[in-house]
């Protein structure tokens, strides 16, 4: 990989600094803390708030923006999704700065000398790491993108999604202001998944911390995130790392890569295969390790993107893709003070307390 010149638009997940993070929203800097730390996640960088400011500041894009989104009436759902289009629309129509769109082609091009490697280009709000809202899943995201012009028109699609009617009915009805939140775009090596999913650290539906809850299915993990597939679905004893529990179900089609096409389909699953595991019990107690690994790391119950990359064929080939704060059960009211666990939620306390991320290399 060559080396791209410096520009307040890039920033290398690999090389960012704790001064960076605030330029790279919740995603991109959850990524480069990540790296830091020492776990495994696919290379790329985030293309900063400062492009998508510099974006909208062409022309007076920005002002005409806001006259849109303050006449908008969230309860006026039709007007709503006809005002959001138009934003929308109004952003991809207008031309990258040139010192913007030459900073993500030499970016690229840095990744991939032939200019063809497949990357994934994510939205990464600033406001995907406010404690009290959540933004998980209202932007966008492109899986195999290849060449420096599709790169640059889905970082503008990126810019552009976040004002789908859903995000600017979410801000209005928590009191975020339109030009409060600001974008970067994650560009990211695109992982050939054998297979893919989440993986919480604790049980989703009752809230118990003592259980890592994985869904998994074969090839890409959008399915998953996004459930249109029902994913085979495993819980792993947190402080023994056994699998106690294990659901595997019929599975009748995986998100793959078209190589030729360059994009991502949807392929019938084989019938020999369908009721097969997607992941060994190795794969899974290696998932469970890298959540767990992760938890620790960034303070508190996390809601991990993974997959199994089969270009990593040498070991597990767990890769991290996002990691975020869990937002429903890590907000319930804490023990009062002076209370205390006994049995195996003492044992949970201690070991969930968090720790120097240096400590934590290996996972």
């Amino acid at each position: 990989m060559s080396e791209a010149p410096p520009s307040p638009y890039i920033v290398s997940f690999a090389e960012a600094s704790d001064a960076d993070h605030v330029r790279m929203g919740g995603k991109c800097s959850s990524l480069a803390r990540m790296i830091k730390a020492g776990v495994r996640v696919p290379p790329g960088f985030a293309v900063t708030t400062d492009a998508y400011v510099r974006h909208l500041g062409e022309g007076g894009l920005a002002a005409r923006i806001a006259e849109i989104i303050d006449a908008i009436s969230v309860e006026k759902v039709d007007d709503e999704a006809r005002d959001a289009l138009r934003v929308r629309e109004m952003i991809a129509a207008s031309a990258t700065p040139p010192d913007v769109e030459a900073a993500i082609r030499s970016a690229y091009l840095a990744m991939s000398a032939g200019g063809d490697l497949p990357v994934a280009v994510r939205s990464s709000a600033t406001a995907e790491d406010m404690p009290d809202a959540s933004f998980a899943g209202q932007q966008d995201t492109y899986l195999w993108v290849v060449g420096a012009d599709e790169v640059v028109d889905k970082v503008k699609a990126c810019w552009a999604s976040l004002f789908n009617a859903r995000a600017i009915s979410y801000r209005a009805k928590n009191n975020i202001g339109a030009t409060d939140v600001l974008m970067s775009v994650g560009v990211q090596k695109m992982v050939d998944a054998y297979a893919a999913g989440v993986a919480m650290t604790l049980d989703p539906i009752t809230g118990d911390r003592t259980k890592i809850v994985i869904d998994s299915a074969f090839g890409l993990g959008e399915p998953v995130v996004s459930g249109e597939i029902t994913p085979d679905n495993f819980a792993v004893e947190k402080v023994m790392m056994t699998i106690a529990k294990r659901r595997v179900v019929e599975k009748d089609f995986e998100l793959v890569a078209d190589r030729q096409a360059r994009k991502t389909v949807e392929r019938v699953i084989e019938p020999e295969r369908r009721t097969l595991s997607s992941l060994s019990d190795a794969q899974v107690l290696a998932v469970a390790k890298l959540a767990k690994s992760l938890e620790r790391m960034m303070g508190g119950p996390q809601d991990v993107e993974w997959a199994i990359d089969r270009d990593l064929p040498e070991d597990d080939g767990v890769v991290a893709l996002q990691s975020r704060p869990e937002t429903i059960w890590s907000r319930k009211p804490k023990a009062a003070p002076g209370s205390f666990s006994t049995g195996i939620e003492g044992v949970l306390g201690a070991l969930l307390t968090p720790i120097n991320a240096n400590a934590n290399k290996q996972i």
